[in-house]
């Protein structure tokens, strides 16, 4: 019911590409966020979700973050997550055409799940991607799928998400895109954000995904959104994204995909 109010509310207030005044949103929206062009990789995304919804096999789910809305334990059908809880067939598609207009070398997901969102982006292979999974089981079937489809641009760690960040990532670390949809919590959203802006430069995008999955989600997006560094965010209700391109104004948009 939260989010179907939320809907209501976003399709109140929100645009398409007309009345746009940023000509680099402008662009964006119309090269890429209506870009209806279909691409060859599409269907490597479709054969790898494909695959997991024909997946009968049962694995032992850990929970780092909000937990499941559709799910009341932690043991859990693969193709039963890859059709309740993975990226969209609509969403993965969006991430591979923002990772191939923005030309995107760098890329770092936090949540990997079943792999569905890395496979959108990897489908780019100019695109080298680093995606960390909590759950040791969750990652060891995106893992075979990502071996099956040789998806060899992306480097998979397990763990905690902030020890790994801590441990792996280093000071001259720069990445062109970051995809946030690991822990749909308040305060840990905010903490990975702050944790990942020295990470960032001018022309780098921050995905963040179900921004309005509840009321603590909607909070954590104002925040980001009223960041000093931020200059530029969009709000396509299910994912908000934002940019840090110093030589624009601060605006706001909210985008119907």
């Amino acid at each position: 019911m939260y989010q179907l109010k939320a809907y209501i509310k976003f399709l109140l207030n929100s645009q398409n590409q007309h009345g746009l005044h940023s000509p680099f949103v402008y662009d964006l929206v119309t090269q890429c966020f209506y870009d209806k062009k279909q691409y060859p990789e599409y269907e490597l995304l479709n054969e790898f979700r494909q695959g997991l919804l024909n997946n009968r096999e049962t694995i032992q789910v850990t929970d780092f973050g909000a937990g499941s809305k559709v799910f009341k334990t932690s043991e859990r059908p693969v193709c039963g997550i890859a059709k309740n809880v993975g990226v969209s067939p609509t969403r993965a598609k969006f991430l591979f055409r923002l990772t191939n207009y923005l030309k995107c070398k760098t890329a770092l997901e936090v949540g990997t799940s079943l792999g569905l969102g890395a496979s959108a982006i990897a489908a780019n292979k100019q695109t080298r991607l680093l995606s960390i999974e909590g759950c040791p089981e969750t990652a060891n079937i995106a893992r075979k799928q990502f071996e099956k489809f040789g998806l060899e641009n992306i480097q998979l760690k397990i763990g905690e998400f902030s020890e790994v960040l801590d441990k792996d990532l280093t000071a001259d670390h720069k990445f062109d895109l970051v995809y946030f949809d690991g822990n749909h919590q308040k305060e840990p959203t905010l903490k990975y954000f702050q944790q990942l802006l020295p990470y960032a430069h001018n022309d780098s995008v921050f995905i963040f995904d179900d921004i309005h999955w509840s009321p603590g989600m909607e909070a954590a997006w104002e925040e980001i959104k009223a960041h000093p560094d931020v200059k530029v965010s969009i709000d396509t209700f299910y994912q908000g994204l934002i940019f840090f391109r110093k030589e624009q104004a601060k605006q706001h948009f909210r985008i119907r995909l």
